[in-house]
């Protein structure tokens, strides 16, 4: 059949079919999913996987705690005697130098017992010095008797040996009274030996009285610079220096105050810190002395500092308390204890550091 004897509506379907693009290729099929949803998983898996190995390696060499705080010697500064504060040299929270002064105390008063005590002592210094010159008095006194013995032993013996040849000799070639007056010089002799023996014993009860007086006048003098030795003490304790270097804390005095003995003035936290920290007694058999630790501070946060294990209380916190536990009374349930350890500082950093006692640590021992 000719184009010419074609129907209208099979000429417009034919060039409708002519203006009409040309179709497009079938679309491709879409991707497989599987293996991404079994891959995800097994990432996630291996991923916590990993983190928990860390997590458990990483705390496994490591025993932590919260339960830790800073620690220092706090030295308390009270006067040793009694007296008006004359000069205050320091202020709060200002650093000292360990032997610097802190205060003084009128020192008049002591000066003059300082004077006094030793005035004390020159007095029993003479006193000394007069019994010992009564002691070589009676010293000499007695050489003095036991040489009059000596004399009164020779006339007593030529007084006998007179007597005893007029008795030898024939009674008609001598006298009565030439016998007599014999006999008299010889009981005579005897006298005055026995009178010089008693001198010699009296001079040896004046000699022991003398070295008694020296021993008593020694005994002035010690106690008499016993009395130099406490003035001085006393004057030294008028003017106050501080024990430790540290920073003045809690200072309660101000100048003019009246102040007694054992009154605290003022308290000098030490420049030495370390930590305590409050181990429960189930990790203790993995602490020991020397293991290196790594010390957070909540007051400098995002820094550590490095430490080590120093020794341990002989004693949990509770041994120490002020009211004691009491497990044989009344109901008894088990509680983990904690025990004090100490742990000092080996980073030279933390001496700049504004460290305080009583500041929140959290230290964390490396065990391997």
């Amino acid at each position: 059949m000719m184009d010419g004897d074609l129907s209208g509506a099979d000429r417009r379907a034919s060039v409708e079919t002519m203006d009409r693009p040309p179709a497009a290729p079938p679309a491709a099929p879409p991707p497989r999913r599987g293996g991404l949803r079994l891959a995800l998983p097994v990432l996630l898996l291996a991923a916590l996987a990993g983190g928990g190995a860390w997590y458990w390696w990483r705390w496994h060499n490591v025993v932590w705690t919260d339960d830790a705080t800073i620690a220092a010697n706090i030295h308390t500064i009270a006067p040793q005697i009694a007296g008006r504060v004359e000069t205050l040299l320091v202020h709060d929270n200002e650093h000292v130098a360990a032997g610097q002064m802190l205060a003084e105390i009128d020192p008049s008063l002591y000066r003059v017992a300082l004077d006094q005590a030793r005035a004390a002592r020159a007095n029993a210094e003479a006193g000394l010095e007069e019994a010992r010159a009564r002691q070589g008095l009676r010293l000499a006194a007695r050489d003095q008797a036991r040489a009059n013995v000596t004399v009164a032993e020779a006339d007593l013996f030529q007084a006998r040996q007179t007597y005893d040849r007029y008795r030898r000799i024939n009674p008609r070639a001598i006298t009565r009274q030439q016998l007599d007056n014999a006999l008299a010089a010889f009981r005579s002799a005897e006298a005055r030996v026995a009178a010089a023996t008693q001198a010699v014993n009296a001079a040896n009860a004046d000699l022991k009285a003398a070295a008694a007086q020296i021993l008593g006048a020694r005994a002035a003098l010690r106690t008499a610079d016993v009395a130099v030795a406490k003035a001085k003490l006393d004057l030294s304790y008028a003017t106050i220096r501080a024990p430790v270097a540290g920073r003045v804390t809690a200072r309660s005095v101000q100048t003019g105050n009246y102040v007694k003995p054992g009154a605290p003035l003022m308290s000098i936290v030490s420049d030495r810190m370390w930590v305590v920290a409050n181990f429960k007694e189930t990790e203790l058999s993995r602490l020991h002395p020397g293991q290196p630790v790594r010390v957070r501070i909540d007051a400098f946060p995002g820094r550590t500092f490095a430490a080590r294990v120093e020794s341990f209380q002989r004693g949990t916190g509770a041994a120490f308390s002020v009211i004691p536990v009491e497990n044989a009374t009344g109901n008894y349930v088990k509680v983990v204890q904690r025990l004090p350890v100490k742990i000092v500082f080996t980073d030279p950093a933390v001496a700049k550091l504004r460290l305080a006692p009583g500041m929140s640590v959290e230290p964390s021992v490396q065990l391997h």
